[in-house]
C-alpha cells in the first residue's frame, strides 16, 4: 500500500510530531482537531520550529517550503475522507476514542486504515464497536516523535495482517523502526519499563540507599541515561504513578509490576516533580537545588583508620577475583591468600543476589571484617560497597578509601583527598542483591518474560526498549552481555532469600541460561 495522504486527528504535541515526520517523508497531511483553532495553532507551532531548524542548517529553504505545503488544516471531519490512513492522537479515554472511531467510519471509505496512537488502552476495545474492526490497529509513537525512532504497531484481535504490513512500511518510510506488539497492557515499551522505577522504589523503601545514591549508582555505574527518581521527577509523579497502578491492575496484581505506596503519597501531597518545583528533588527554575546526602559519606567513612593491612578476596566468579587482584596489585595493596583471612585483613566479597551477612556465612568468614562489592558494573565506573550490619568501622573505612578514590592504599594524611574523590563509590546498607544487580536483573527478567508471552519477538523487544526508553542495552542483549547464568544467579538467590514472587526467574531466562545459549534463541515450531 502506497500512502499519499495521511490524516491526523488531534493536533497536540504527539499529533504534530507524527505530522512532521510524515511531511518530511513526502506525504500529504490533513490536520483536524475538534477544538476550534487548535489545528491551525499546531501547524503554526510546527512551522516556527521547522524554520528554526532550517536556520540551523537542518533543512534547505526549498525543503522547508515543500514540507509546509504538505500540511493542510481542515475544519470539518468529513474533509479527511480521501486519506488512506487516519491516525488518532487525542486524549487517553476509551469512551471518547470509541466515539471518534464511530465518527471516522461514517466519513472514510471501507479501505481506510484507522490507527490509534494510544499508549495504554486496548486496541481491541477501541475497535470493538467498529463496523470494520479488521482495519483498526495501534500505531504508538513516543515523544518527541522526530527523535524517538521507534513506533509500536499493535494489531487488535480482529486486525488484518495487511493493515500491520501497511503500518510497518509507513513507519519505515517515515524513518522509524516499526515493532509489532501483541495487544496487551503497556504493549512493549511501557510494559518493559515497569521494572526500572518499581524496583528502585522498593530499594528506597527498604532503606538500602537514598534516592540520590540510587540514581547515581544506576546512572554512573549501570549506564542508564537518567536515574529512576530523576526520570519520575521529569515525567511527573501524576503521570508515572497512575501508569504503575494501571499496568499492575490490568495484569491482575502480578507481583513484578507492584507499585510503591511512596509515589501514591507524593501524588496526594502534590509533590509531582520538576513542573511544580518539588518531587524527589527540589527545583528552582527547573534546576535541582537539593543537597546530595551522599556527599558527606566519605568524610564519615574516613573517621576511622583507613590504613589497609591486607585484603582477603572471596568471589563468586573467577573473573571477578582476577579483576580485583589486578586492581589491588595496581594500588600496591597486600593480598591475603590464606585459606582463612587474617583478623586484620579487610574481607572483600564479590557476590551476586545476596547480602553481606549471608555471603559471609557462606564463605565461612567473620562478618565483622566483611565488605561486599558489586562487580556487575565496571570498576572503572561507579563502585558500590555494602558492609554487613556488624562490619567494624575500620574495615568500612579501608574499603571506602580503596574504592572511593583512584589513589589506593593511604593513611590518615590523605583522607581529605579521598573525601574529595569519593563520589566514585557509594556505600549502601545491606540489601539482598546490590542496587544495580536488582534493577538490571529485573529489567532483563521482564524482557525475557515479555518474549515468553510472545508479546513481541526478542529482537523487537530489545530494539523497542532500548530506543523507547534510552537504556544502554535492550533487555535481551543486556542479558547476553552480562551472561544469562549470572542474571539467573542474582534472581534465584534474591527469590530464595526474600520469598517475594516478583523476583522469580522467567522460564525463558532459566532454560537459556542452563543451556548456555543466547537469550535471543527461539524454539523452532515443528
Amino acid at each position: 500500500m502506497t500512502v499519499n495522504k495521511l490524516a491526523i486527528v488531534g493536533t497536540g504535541i504527539m499529533g504534530m510530531g507524527i505530522a512532521q515526520i510524515a511531511a518530511q517523508a513526502d506525504i500529504q497531511v490533513l490536520l483536524y482537531d475538534a477544538k476550534a483553532g487548535a489545528a491551525e495553532q499546531g501547524r503554526q507551532s510546527l512551522k516556527t520550529m521547522l524554520e528554526k531548524l532550517t536556520a540551523k542548517g537542518k533543512f534547505s529553504d526549498d525543503e522547508l517550503q515543500a514540507m509546509l505545503s504538505r500540511l493542510t488544516v481542515v475544519q470539518e471531519l468529513n474533509q479527511i475522507a480521501t486519506a488512506e490512513i487516519v491516525v488518532e492522537a487525542i486524549i487517553e479515554n476509551l469512551d471518547i476514542k470509541k466515539q471518534l472511531f464511530a465518527q471516522l467510519e461514517s466519513v472514510v471509505t471501507a479501505d481506510t486504515i484507522l490507527a490509534t496512537n494510544t499508549s495504554s488502552l486496548s486496541v481491541t476495545a477501541i475497535a470493538a464497536d467498529c463496523d470494520y474492526p479488521e482495519r483498526v490497529a495501534g500505531f504508538h509513537f513516543f515523544n518527541p516523535v522526530p527523535l524517538m525512532k521507534i513506533v509500536e504497531i499493535i494489531p487488535g484481535i480482529s486486525t488484518q495482517q495487511s493493515v500491520v504490513d501497511a503500518l510497518t512500511d509507513l513507519a519505515k518510510r517515515m524513518g522509524h523502526l516499526g515493532v509489532v506488539a501483541k495487544d496487551t497492557p503497556g504493549f512493549i515499551v511501557n510494559h518493559g519499563g515497569r521494572a526500572y522505577g518499581t524496583e528502585a522504589l522498593k530499594i528506597l523503601g527498604e532503606g538500602v540507599a537514598s534516592f540520590e545514591q540510587i540514581d547515581r549508582i544506576l546512572r554512573d555505574g549501570a549506564g542508564f541515561r537518567m536515574g529512576p527518581f530523576e526520570l519520575m521527577d521529569l515525567t511527573g509523579v501524576d503521570v508515572s504513578h497512575p501508569v504503575m497502578e494501571s499496568i499492575y491492575n490490568q495484569f491482575y496484581h502480578e507481583a513484578r509490576y507492584r507499585p510503591h505506596p511512596l509515589t501514591r503519597q507524593m501524588l496526594v501531597g502534590k509533590k509531582l516533580g520538576r513542573k511544580v518545583g518539588e518531587g524527589f528533588y527540589q527545583y528552582e527554575k527547573g534546576q535541582k537545588i537539593s543537597v546530595d546526602s551522599a556527599q558527606n559519606q566519605s568524610s564519615k567513612a574516613m573517621k576511622s583508620d583507613a590504613t589497609i593491612s591486607s585484603v582477603w578476596i572471596g568471589a563468586d566468579l573467577a573473573e571477578d577475583k582476577t579483576q580485583l587482584i589486578d586492581y589491588l596489585n595496581a594500588h600496591d595493596v597486600t593480598i591475603d591468600d590464606n585459606d582463612t583471612p587474617h583478623p586484620d585483613s579487610l574481607v572483600l566479597l564479590a557476590i551476586y543476589g545476596e547480602d553481606t551477612t549471608n555471603a559471609a556465612i557462606r564463605y565461612h568468614i567473620d562478618p565483622k571484617q566483611a565488605v561486599a562489592i558489586d562487580m556487575l558494573t565496571e570498576l572503572t565506573k561507579h563502585r558500590t560497597l555494602m558492609p554487613s550490619v556488624v562490619t567494624q568501622e575500620r574495615f568500612v573505612a579501608q574499603a571506602y578509601a580503596l574504592f572511593g578514590s583512584s589513589t589506593g592504599n593511604k593513611g590518615s594524611d590523605s583522607r581529605e583527598a579521598d573525601a574529595q574523590e569519593a563520589s566514585s563509590a557509594t556505600l549502601i546498607a545491606e540489601s539482598t542483591g546490590f542496587v544495580a544487580q536488582r534493577v538490571v536483573a529485573m529489567v532483563i527478567n521482564l524482557g525475557c518474560d515479555i518474549a515468553m508471552q510472545k508479546i513481541a519477538t526478542p529482537e523487537d523487544i530489545d530494539n523497542a526498549v532500548k530506543l523507547g526508553l534510552g537504556y544502554p542495552y535492550g533487555p535481551i542483549s543486556w542479558g547476553d552481555h552480562l551472561g544469562a547464568s549470572r542474571v539467573l544467579l542474582i534472581l534465584e538467590r534474591i527469590y530464595r532469600l526474600t520469598g517475594d514472587p516478583r523476583y522469580r526467574p522467567s522460564p525463558w531466562l532459566q532454560r537459556r541460561a542452563k543451556l548456555d545459549v543466547s537469550l535471543f534463541t527461539q524454539q523452532a515450531i515443528y
